[in-house]
Formats: structure tokens, sequence, C-alpha cells
């Protein structure tokens, strides 16, 4: 079943506590996802390149040697993008096996991703100059406490909470994705797509990577494809709606912007608030009334409906 969120607000100033509204919209949607939660968050960007990365999953065994492997791992990640070119600023530990490396770079992104990713079981969550993505096992005020996201301040985000149906319950298979290698934008997405292997076929041809076996991986990647081939965000929206077969509607994050597309047959909810300081949608209502302590009106986007607003 699966639930979306995200708020954007429209002042642009950076000190919204964007991670504890995300965290309300989706923990009152638990019902709907309570395998895994994810979060996309954006700060004002800066001139530094944050890199989120997770070394291993919350549910692996934990044999004799894991500790070890995942400080071998740790040195290895550094000395990947070292030998890629970037200058490392700071390296944190949210929790043993997720890190957030804070760097100079100012080459390729895919090769600096590839260059961690040839570390065993490293998977580069995202790269941005303003996004950070947070995903781990659990309801959202689990991960929002492990990470320490009621106290993240930005400008806009989006946030999914996920049923495993087609795939593992493992950080790879949780929401949100991002647009590999395209910096600071990320997708959440509730619904299937029925051309999966056809598209990730034609990706992969052109380059791209998956990190799993999620169809909704694919919409991230796709409008990457259509960033690089240089349309707008808000057109490579409306070409995923005449590429992509299936019932779904998603939501697409960038560096100042905050879109949602539906197909054709709006089988997939979403609701949609907007008011003069913000803007906030999710699957249910009772999600955007979770961050908001007064009357609100909403409505449902018509079919093939492509919506962007900007901070």
């Amino acid at each position: 079943m699966c639930g979306i969120a995200g708020i954007i607000y429209r002042n642009g100033d950076g000190a919204h506590r964007i991670g504890r509204d995300i965290t309300r919209m989706l923990q009152s949607m638990k019902h709907r996802g309570p395998d895994s939660t994810g979060f996309a968050l954006y700060r004002s960007p800066g001139q530094d390149l944050v890199l989120r990365i997770k070394l291993a999953d919350a549910n692996t065994p934990r044999e004799l040697e894991f500790a070890d492997d995942l400080r071998r791992h740790r040195g290895e990640v550094e000395g990947r993008l070292r030998a890629a070119g970037a200058v490392i600023h700071s390296i944190d530990a949210a929790n043993e096996y997720s890190l957030t490396v804070t760097l100079s770079y100012h080459g390729d992104l895919k090769r600096l991703a590839d260059h961690v990713e040839s570390v065993p079981r490293a998977e580069v969550l995202s790269v941005g100059h303003s996004l950070e993505i947070v995903k781990d096992l659990g309801d959202a005020n689990t991960v929002s406490a492990g990470y320490g996201l009621y106290d993240y301040f930005g400008s806009h985000g989006i946030g999914h909470v996920r049923m495993a149906t087609e795939s593992d319950v493992d950080i790879s298979n949780a929401h949100p994705y991002w647009a590999y290698p395209f910096s600071d934008v990320a997708v959440v997405h509730n619904g299937q797509l029925t051309n999966y292997h056809q598209w990730r076929r034609r990706l992969e041809r052109l380059g791209h990577r998956f990190a799993s076996d999620c169809d909704s991986e694919i919409i991230a990647v796709y409008l990457a494809q259509k960033l690089q081939d240089g349309s707008t965000l808000e057109d490579a929206m409306r070409e995923s709606l005449e590429d992509l077969d299936g019932v779904f509607t998603y939501m697409c994050v960038s560096e100042d912007a905050l879109g949602m597309a539906k197909d054709e047959l709006a089988a997939k909810p979403l609701v949609l608030y907007e008011g003069e300081d913000m803007v906030a949608l999710a699957s249910e209502e009772m999600a955007i009334r979770a961050v908001l302590d007064h009357e609100i009106e909403t409505y449902d986007p018509h079919e093939g409906t492509v919506m962007v607003w900007t901070r």
C-alpha cells in the first residue's frame, strides 16, 4: 500500500523544522507501511557536497567479523573518495552502518559514487549540496529518533512509509531514491510500474546503476536521464506520464522545487493543501493535519496531473 508525504515552505529561508514535520506526517500513516521509513530533506545549498552512505543493513547478520568489516570498509570508503579527487572535511556516523561525509569535489558525480560503491556492501544513498536521504527499517518515529531528524531544519522534503510487496525489506529497497548520478534530486512513489524491466534495461545501457530491485527506483533514474539530456524537472515529469506504464503517484524533489505526478488512471491517492506560506501533500489528509493546527481545505489532483512548486 505505502504512503508518501511532502512539504515545501514558500519563503525559502531554510529555518523550518522539516525533519519533525515529515516525521509527524509519516507516523500518522504508519498503517500504510510498517516495514521501513525514508526521508529526503533539503537545507539551503552550501558549497560542499554531502554524501549519505550505508555500509550495511540494519538486518545484516552480526557475525563475529562484522564490526571489523565495517571499520575496514569505512577506511576503504575514505580512500576511494580521496582517490576520486575529493577533499574530505568531515565524516559522521549516525550508527554503526551509516555515514554522512561532507567534502569538496568538482568532478563527475557518477565516478565519485562508483568509487564508493566499489567497496563491498557500500551504497551511496544521496549526493547533494542541499539534499540528504535518510532511510532505515522501522516506523517514522524510530528512524527519526535514530538519526536525530527532529532537529533537522530546512526548506522542503518528502518521505515514504513502505509496505514491501515485491522486494526485500532492507535499506536498499526503502524509499526515497536518489536520482543517480544527478545531485540533489530524489523520488518517492506509491504504485506499480508494469514496464519496469524494459526501462531498467534501457537505462542500464545508458550507464546507470540500480541499487535495488524496486520498481520505484526506475522513476528516479529515468528523471536523472531526462535532466542530463536537458529537460526541466517539470518537463521530465510530464514525459514520464507518457513513458512509464502502470498505476502510480509520485513526488520528486530538487534543490529548489517539489513536484507531484499522477498517472492517467489516478488509482493511487494524493491529497493536496496549498497555503500562503507552504504546500503540503500526502496519501491521506490526516498526514497534512498532523502538522497544521488550523482548519484547512484540501483537494485531490486530477488524473494525468503534474504540478511543481518552488521555494
